[in-house]
């Protein structure tokens, strides 16, 4: 019988390259598992999730609130001051304060009159006039002729320590300043009623209208009609005040006066 011829076979675990060079089969080598893999960020436990939406609901309430109050307190004001003005207007005197028949330490007696600042402070209790301030700073010289004899104005009518009214002098050359926190409007009979010294429609201190003898009062030259009381007080106006006969006027009625030469 013919013998078989036995076949080479090859090794599975080799492979031959294109040039016939013999490799080794490349084996897979199983990877190695990280016995401590990364674990996932951890979620918020359901406790503090409650305690951080608690925390959130109080900051809300904290804001209505807030601005609650804010609201409430606009609507006080509001109707506090509504009820002021209203209190205001119900009591509120119609007419102006009486003015009483003689003020504090008012002078009835005859010239020369002192500044008379004694009560000075009593008086401005009476008349209620503004205080004195910057927003308004007026002049206007006030001349008075007793007989045809011009009289002395003193200085610091009006003026005593701290107490300041907003008509005042501070000099005798009959200056008078109108120094008030508000604009207004002032008067002849203020500025004698600070002073202290009488005023009427018929009286100058110790002087009243007796037959020939009577008080006139010009303004800017042009003589005052009606009671000198209620003359309003103009800046730069020149007021005369006279008593005695008509001879007894001075000629010429002055008219002007140099505000320049004034101290502030």
């Amino acid at each position: 019988m013919a013998k078989k011829k036995k076949r080479r076979h090859r090794s599975r675990t080799q492979n031959a390259s294109p040039s016939g060079v013999k490799t080794a089969e490349r084996v897979e080598q199983p990877t190695e598992r990280d016995p401590h893999p990364a674990e996932a960020p951890a979620r918020p436990a359901r406790a503090e999730k409650k305690e951080l939406a608690r925390r959130q609901r109080e900051q809300v309430r904290k804001r209505v609130r807030r601005a609650e109050f804010a609201r409430r307190m606009v609507w006080v004001t509001a109707i506090s001051g509504v009820l002021a003005l209203a209190v205001y207007w119900v009591v509120r005197p119609d007419t102006p304060v009486e003015r009483p028949d003689r003020l504090p330490g008012e002078i009835r007696t005859e010239a020369p009159w002192p500044a008379n600042t004694e009560r000075l402070g009593d008086r401005l209790d009476v008349l209620g006039l503004p205080p004195a301030g910057g927003a308004m700073h007026e002049h206007a010289n006030v001349q008075i002729f007793v007989h045809g004899e011009k009289q002395t104005i003193p200085t610091d009518i009006g003026i005593a320590g701290s107490t300041h009214a907003s008509i005042h002098t501070h000099e005798t050359s009959g200056t008078i300043h109108l120094e008030s926190q508000t604009i207004t409007e002032f008067t002849l009979g203020q500025f004698f009623d600070v002073w202290g010294v009488r005023l009427t429609a018929s009286c100058l201190g110790g002087y009243c209208n007796d037959g020939e003898d009577r008080l006139r009062v010009f303004v800017n030259g042009q003589e005052v009609t009606g009671s000198p009381r209620d003359l309003v007080v103009q800046d730069q106006d020149v007021v005369v005040v006279t008593y005695g006969t008509e001879d007894e006027l001075p000629d010429p009625i002055p008219t002007s006066f140099d505000f320049g030469s004034v101290p502030q």
